[in-house]
């Protein structure tokens, strides 16, 4: 394929088309300032925009290096081969009813693939996409109004939603965006290679995501990597974390764990901050265009109220952030500051009878920033211009700036309310090397991500790709288990019997307490099919008697048991394996304790996630019991993953549930696995 280059920095642009669209990026060159030639094309019209068109492709004065193209699909398709035959920089295909259309058109597939062909080796992006904003160049193919302005440096946000683009760029919030850019059903540019490409340009700081489906695994990864190795940090929204779990799903995992779970670990996995709305996505671009990522999620906070400050401090319980007690140095500071009458704390409300004196303030806010802190803040909110004076707040911001300038830290003024930092203040701020956040929420998100990229460590290997298996069947107990027990994973002692006198046998040969299982179905236990601690013959005759199974599984009893964890593997296409670790046996989908990780994860993954569930002080050990054998169960958690590589081609998923852990010991109680041969 030819370079991104001139499609995205164009030193001429065309326009196919002479509908309002078509107009509207005409217009839209004029308005942003493009240098360049902007050359309308239509077979009939003399001028459009104020500009002469030319009758074809073939009349131009040049080839274009991007181009606009803004006719139905049909047409489409002899315009992009034109191109491609001229040797055109690239373009964008504004026309929908392709692949994203198979449904409603029938045709969708076969035309995409035509479109496909007729590009050859030039880039296209789209089809059915509003196309991009170069605001660093002045340059760009977008079909309406925008509320951007040109920059010198900034962020580049990608979307799959030209509404969402469009939004975007009406921020106030003194966020620089770089390029704006859709990618519309991602024929041949998916997101990955774009923002591989938007990154490259060394003006662009970091990169923002709005994604709806990841694309090719491979591609999504290597975006990352090339991110980390530039030092440009990536932030992404992710949509659909409402789609339900799967509908086949015949396991607890698959209840827990869904696509959204999975999509969650690969962002983790490779390093990408998620967030969780459009306001923090856009907050937590601009601290990390202005400060990057920070060394440590130690921060401090000022106000001038002590609502303020027990404000701060319980917004901050959701983010995982610390403010450190207050060190010597920063005592001392501010009681040269503000006198012996101020309670000193962090969060610090330092009261109203400084404000107004700057220097005061000054020696304030840098006191503060003394200790081993990333950053600080100060929580201020302007009054409103068009009914009251601002000019008393000019004070918070002089004296921030030089303190913020002395410090060396980065330093952010932070409003509790979108209204109460106005773009002239915020333009003002950022002129003084201040940061402005918006929201107290969205703000500390922001500063918990940054702290989290700077924490990160080195890229893991590649992710497990997963395989098509065909019909899928479910292996019965006594199967899976033997088959995880030869990849390490401790099971019980078994036997296999088909009557109940069988079972009876069976259980005197193993010895007593047992347990008792019918086969054939996933869910023993609601269809009355396990019988657990069974002390003699008569016990298991009877029980089996009972349970109505062409077969029985017999089990020794594990004894000792202190928790019960559940360990999942599912296939998912998107994302990998996804390995979930939840609180086990009948806990499992009353308490939806779980993390998730993706393959193949190594031990420090697993044991940290065994730290985050909510029943980690059952681990550990709670009120004076013993804890269980971490190591024992990262064991377990290892074995299954040895069985998952080894079978990636065919494997659906696995499920133990529950694995008994004990003080020494974590034994898998039941097994699942679900698999198909590889097509």
């Amino acid at each position: 394929m030819r370079s991104l280059d001139r499609l995205l920095r164009p030193a001429s642009v065309a326009v196919v088309g002479g509908g309002a669209w078509c107009t509207s990026v005409i217009e839209q060159s004029g308005k942003i300032g493009y240098g360049g030639p902007v050359w309308p094309v239509h077979p009939t019209r003399s001028e459009i925009a104020g500009r002469a068109a030319f009758a074809s492709l073939d009349d131009l004065p040049g080839v274009p290096d991007a181009v606009f193209i803004g006719v139905n699909r049909e047409a489409t398709l002899d315009v992009v081969a034109r191109l491609s035959a001229m040797g055109a920089g690239g373009a964008v295909c504004f026309a929908s009813g392709f692949r994203e259309m198979q449904a409603e058109t029938g045709d969708g597939d076969a035309l995409q693939d035509r479109l496909l062909e007729a590009a050859g080796a030039m880039p296209i992006i789209g089809p059915n996409c509003y196309g991009f904003i170069n605001y660093l160049d002045g340059a760009l193919l977008w079909p309406d109004q925008h509320g951007g302005r040109r920059v010198e440096s900034g962020v580049a946000i990608l979307t799959q939603s030209s509404n969402i683009a469009i939004n975007l760029s009406m921020q106030t919030r003194g966020l620089p965006i770089a390029y704006l850019m859709t990618v519309g059903n991602q024929a041949q540019l998916d997101l990955a290679h774009l923002g591989r490409a938007l990154l490259a340009d060394r003006r662009v700081t970091a990169l923002g995501l709005h994604i709806e489906g990841i694309g090719e695994l491979a591609g999504f990864e290597a975006l990352a990597q090339e991110a980390r190795r530039l030092g440009k940090p990536i932030v992404a929204l992710k949509a659909g974390k409402s789609e339900q779990a799967r509908a086949a799903a015949i396991s607890h995992t698959a209840s827990l764990a869904g696509s959204n779970a999975g999509a969650r670990a690969l962002l983790a996995r490779l390093g990408v901050a998620q967030v969780d709305g459009l306001p923090a996505l856009l907050e937590t671009l601009k601290l990390l265009h202005l400060a990057g990522p920070l060394p440590s999620n130690r921060i401090v906070s000022l106000s001038c109220s002590g609502g303020e400050a027990s404000l701060m401090a319980d917004s901050a319980v959701e983010h995982d952030l610390m403010f450190p007690p207050l060190a010597e140095a920063q005592i001392a500071g501010l009681r040269a500051a503000l006198g012996p009458r101020v309670a000193l704390a962090n969060p610090l409300d330092y009261h109203t009878f400084i404000w107004g004196d700057v220097d005061r303030m000054r020696d304030t806010f840098l006191a503060m920033l003394a200790g081993d802190v990333a950053m600080g803040c100060i929580i201020v909110d302007f009054p409103r211009a068009d009914r009251c004076d601002p000019s008393a707040w000019d004070c918070v911001i002089d004296a921030a700036g030089a303190a913020r300038a002395e410090a060396g830290k980065p330093l952010a003024l932070l409003s509790t309310l979108p209204e109460t930092l106005p773009e002239p203040m915020i333009e003002r701020c950022l002129a003084t090397g201040l940061i402005p956040l918006i929201g107290l929420d969205d703000g500390l998100s922001a500063i918990a991500l940054a702290a989290q990229l700077g924490r990160a460590g080195a890229l893991p290997p590649p992710i497990l790709a997963p395989g098509t298996p065909g019909p899928l069947r479910m292996l019965p107990e006594a199967e899976a288990k033997r088959a995880l027990a030869r990849f390490g994973l401790s099971v019980p002692a078994s036997l296999c019997p088909n009557t109940p006198q069988e079972a009876a046998d069976a259980a005197a040969e193993l010895g007593f307490p047992v347990v008792l299982k019918g086969q054939g179905v996933a869910h023993k236990s609601e269809a009355g099919l396990v019988a657990l601690n069974l002390c003699d013959v008569e016990a298991v005759t009877a029980a089996a008697a009972r349970m109505d199974s062409p077969g029985f599984l017999v089990e020794t009893m594990v004894a000792g048991g202190l928790v019960e964890l559940l360990i999942g593997v599912l296939r998912d296409a998107a994302h990998g394996f996804v390995l979930t670790l939840a609180a086990g046996g009948v806990l499992t989908e009353v308490m939806a304790d779980s993390q998730s990780l993706l393959l193949p994860a190594g031990k420090d993954d697993i044991l940290g996630a065994l730290t985050r569930l909510r029943i980690a002080p059952l681990l550990a050990g709670y009120r004076g019991k013993p804890g269980v054998d971490t190591e024992a169960i990262a064991r377990a958690v290892l074995a299954v993953q040895a069985y998952v590589i080894a079978h990636a081609a065919q494997l659906d998923e696995i499920e133990i549930n529950p694995l008994i852990c004990g003080a020494d010991f974590a034994v898998a109680a039941d097994a699942l696995i679900r698999t198909g041969d590889p097509e």
